[in-house]
């Protein structure tokens, strides 16, 4: 179970007071797993009609196969994050959320949620209230990363990808939330390209970068 800071980090649990998301957990019947690193934790071919996991604690990624194999990372999942069939991304029939490190994951039946509460519950109203938002803030991730992978070049997604970032950051300079790995992964590029491209974009001073942390100039 949660403790009361991972409660607060959840965006399913948002607003949701500990001691009301602890009488919740019974009354949806939930299933608390843990797994090692590289470990699948749920699989869209093997998964029920309405299983929700919320990540309790540990680092995992939502990654679809296509036909031929390769793999893209739709998705980072932190304490707290939350996936499964209600909320999963469409297009492709491979989805799988597989571990980065030891995680520890809640498992809801997505009825419990739907089902309306006989005692009207506040905090339950709440829960539906933030599954709703979720399903939104997805579908607008999805939007976004749509938007870069339309994108023709390397060097076109890249610069898509990081004015996402500094318009969210509110400024020019952002923080990449992931590995460089990744961020070839989440654009679909070969990794040493990718890094060619990164290179050649700062040699022409249009960025700057120190670690993880990215400047537009």
């Amino acid at each position: 179970m949660m403790t009361q800071r991972e409660l607060e980090m959840s965006p399913l649990f948002q607003d949701i007071r500990y001691e009301d998301y602890r009488r919740m957990m019974g009354c949806f019947k939930t299933v608390q797993k843990s797994f090692r690193p590289d470990d699948v934790a749920w699989d869209l071919s093997a998964a029920g009609s309405g299983e929700l996991g919320v990540i309790e604690r540990g680092r995992a990624a939502l990654i679809r196969m296509d036909e031929d194999g390769v793999t893209t990372v739709l998705e980072d999942l932190e304490s707290g994050g939350v996936f499964g069939l209600p909320i999963a991304e469409p297009g492709g029939d491979s989805l799988e959320v597989v571990c980065r490190t030891a995680c520890d994951v809640l498992f809801i039946d997505y009825s419990h949620i739907l089902k309306r509460c006989e005692r009207a519950c506040v905090h339950h109203s709440l829960l539906v209230r933030n599954m709703l938002e979720l399903m939104s803030g997805k579908a607008l991730a999805l939007a976004e990363r749509v938007d870069v992978l339309s994108r023709r070049s390397i060097r076109e997604k890249l610069l898509c990808y990081f004015r996402q970032l500094a318009k969210k950051a509110g400024g020019d300079t952002f923080t990449l939330p992931f590995s460089l790995s990744t961020l070839a992964d989440y654009i679909a590029a070969d990794r040493s390209a990718m890094m060619r491209e990164l290179k050649r974009l700062r040699e022409e001073g249009i960025l700057r970068s120190e670690g993880r942390q990215f400047t537009l100039c």
